[in-house]
């Protein structure tokens, strides 16, 4: 009888903390279907991703979330949990916000937001893996006025899938957000991962970003540009990746959107990897909580003769 009171207890408490809190949950789905080759179109059905998490106040000043991102990560089976986010945010008052745990970071969340598609692909900087979308450390956030706000952060460096190694080296950013108008948004971020040994051809890898986004009346558009220097720790190792993109409003929660990335490297250290993409498509908000894209998705590789890799896509994204 005990023992059941006790779960009757426990359980009422779960509920109870349930219904102050907020629960959430995203997925990212698609059909794809390949059209370079002819004689293997290759298609498939996928559940890309899944987020599960729970945000509860504490009180006015302290936040507490959690985040679990579900996905085909190569670093477990075909479907893996991992604890994306684990973080309790205080804001000390109306200007300043800290953040403590497995926190979302700052490199790229800007560009991400511009983008405005995540559920149908991944911001430059989060696709070609220069920075991590959450990490273990801590980052504070600071509004000095109504058009401007600077942020600074301090992690492991490792991202939310792998624990700190051994040389217990941080890496550390800092950037700038200025609304220039009503409309334009400027942000420039400056990233840096310190070197492990001080061999002759090793230096502090820093990764340089400027991104702009402008809001007009029915479309959107954005631009960055981000320069990494030393990359993966290699003296003069150099590379680069602009990406531009923006969306036109057609009617009542239908929408045209476009992007264009452009990924180089100096003197081709990383050319099996630079190349082009372009995205061109349509997306459909059937509900509040609910999109579908209909999109068409190429990519070129700079290698000499390559040829164009085209697939079509139907994404879809529903969160609640």
């Amino acid at each position: 009888m005990k023992k059941i009171l006790n779960i009757l207890a426990y359980t009422f408490i779960g509920l109870t903390v349930m219904a102050q809190g907020q629960p959430s949950a995203k997925v990212f789905s698609n059909f794809n279907y390949n059209i370079s080759d002819e004689d293997n179109n290759f298609k498939a059905f996928e559940v890309n991703r899944a987020y599960l998490g729970y945000s509860y106040a504490l009180s006015d000043e302290f936040t507490t979330k959690i985040t679990f991102d579900i996905g085909n990560n190569s670093a477990g089976s075909q479907y893996t949990a991992f604890l994306k986010i684990a973080s309790v945010s205080w804001k000390t008052n109306d200007n300043m916000n800290i953040n403590f745990g497995m926190i979302g970071t700052k490199n790229f969340k800007f560009m991400e937001k511009a983008w405005g598609h995540r559920y149908i692909y991944k911001s430059l900087q989060d696709k070609h893996k220069w920075a991590s979308s959450a990490d273990a450390g801590v980052s504070v956030d600071y509004q000095f006025n109504d058009k401007l706000s600077v942020d600074a952060q301090v992690l492991n460096g490792e991202g939310y899938k792998k624990e700190q190694e051994a040389n217990g080296l941080f890496r550390g950013g800092v950037g700038l957000t200025y609304d220039a108008s009503e409309n334009v948004i400027v942000r420039v971020h400056r990233d840096v991962v310190p070197r492990e040994s001080y061999a002759d051809n090793d230096a502090h890898q820093s990764t340089t970003s400027a991104a702009l986004a402008y809001k007009g009346d029915g479309f959107s558009l954005g631009a960055e540009y981000n320069l990494q220097e030393n990359a993966k720790n290699v003296l003069d190792q150099e590379r680069t990746g602009i990406s531009a993109y923006g969306s036109y409003n057609l009617n009542e929660g239908m929408s045209f959107f476009a992007r264009y990335d452009e990924l180089s490297s100096e003197n081709d250290w990383n050319l099996s990897k630079d190349g082009t993409f372009l995205i061109i498509g349509i997306e459909k908000q059937m509900v509040k909580g609910l999109k579908v894209a209909l999109n068409y998705q190429s990519s070129t590789a700079a290698t000499e003769n390559a040829e164009a890799e085209s697939s079509l896509f139907m994404n879809l994204e529903f969160k609640f």
